[in-house]
């Protein structure tokens, strides 16, 4: 798809990007004593499945449940450095919000987050048990940026939005940078991918890391707005798509992010909600993890030969895992477990 992204250096004229890999590391080192190092796992079941070596990343045992916190955490507390706002505003669907909460919690400020009236109960429990103020709205018929850009500029507080901005990108290519400083040889990095924060930071690691690399975000087959604006060469806007990923109920990529991965993305591809099942149940009876919808997509994608890399090394980041026993056991009945 960008044949820029696999011809000489992949980061030529960085300089026109809002982030790069100075910031990803710069993040790295804002987190050192907050993050964990998450473990990467193998799995023999998975290479016989997919017919290559894959090393799944697991941000589903992250701070929160998910990569998010990396990003919500590097997000305020330049933030606060900068200008010391009394607190923060975000919207999200669950993984952010509870970041965001816990993150601002730990940097002592407030949150307030605008979530959907459906957002999973166990999401919206978890944020506002990190002491956030949470505000409903309806995904199919508000305009969840809008409600929240009002009540930060009526509130004053700092808008940490959950993908679009270049310290949130910056603290979630810590995720592919741990993972290339472990296995710098890999051929292959797959995200998940929603509005293109993590596939953003993460190719901004793997690229400068190994160049050689080639990088695949992996999107809903109902909710493909990046897909479709890679091919168009511009930003495409979509209805909120109706999936079982959650995380990834975006309306089309960011500002900031689409740059990024229209320079350093191979491609993009697209994985049902029947194949999200299926994989939840793989990492549930194989590996014993639990990995919310969201957080399968690039595992969906690979177990499904959607990646053309057999017989290589194959990163995978598995994105969640906030995903509560009765929807995981709900989901999996719906597919006949």
């Amino acid at each position: 798809m960008n044949s820029s992204s696999q011809s000489g250096s992949a980061l030529e004229n960085t300089a026109a990007l809002a982030v790069d890999f100075a910031d990803v590391l710069a993040a790295q080192q804002t987190l050192a004593s907050l993050v964990q190092p998450t473990p990467v796992l193998r799995s023999e079941a998975a290479d016989e499945r997919a017919g290559a070596q894959l090393y799944f990343k697991c941000e589903s045992l992250q701070r929160t449940g998910s990569f998010k916190f990396r990003g919500a955490y590097n997000a305020i507390s330049r933030a606060i450095k900068r200008s010391s706002p009394p607190g923060v505003a975000a919207f999200s669907s669950g993984n952010h919000a509870q970041a965001v909460a816990y993150a601002a919690r730990l940097l002592g400020c407030s949150a307030t987050i605008v979530m959907p009236h459906d957002a999973p109960a166990s999401k919206r429990s978890a944020t506002e048990g990190y002491g956030a103020e949470v505000i409903g709205y309806d995904r199919y018929r508000e305009d969840r940026e809008l409600i929240t850009r009002e009540l930060a500029r009526t509130r004053r507080l700092e808008l940490i939005p959950p993908f679009d901005h270049p310290d949130v990108i910056a603290g979630q290519g810590t995720v592919g940078l741990e993972l290339f400083q472990q296995f710098p040889d890999l051929d292959v990095l797959v995200t998940p991918l929603g509005g293109g924060g993590l596939l953003s930071g993460c190719a901004l690691a793997a690229k400068s890391l190994n160049p050689k690399c080639r990088v695949f975000g992996v999107e809903p087959e109902a909710g493909n707005d990046v897909q479709q604006s890679l091919r168009a060469g511009r930003i495409i806007r979509i209805e909120t798509p109706k999936t079982i990923a959650d995380g990834a109920q975006t309306l089309c990529v960011g500002n900031y992010t689409f740059p990024i991965l229209r320079r350093l993305v191979t491609d993009v591809l697209t994985v049902s909600d029947a194949q999200l099942i299926d994989t939840m149940r793989f990492f549930l009876e194989s590996m014993k993890l639990v990995v919310e919808p969201t957080g399968c997509l690039a595992a969906a994608a690979v177990l499904n030969g959607l990646v053309p890399a057999r017989g290589q090394k194959i990163g995978i980041v598995l994105s969640g895992g906030n995903v509560d026993s009765a929807r995981l056991q709900s989901l999996l009945n719906r597919a006949g477990a």
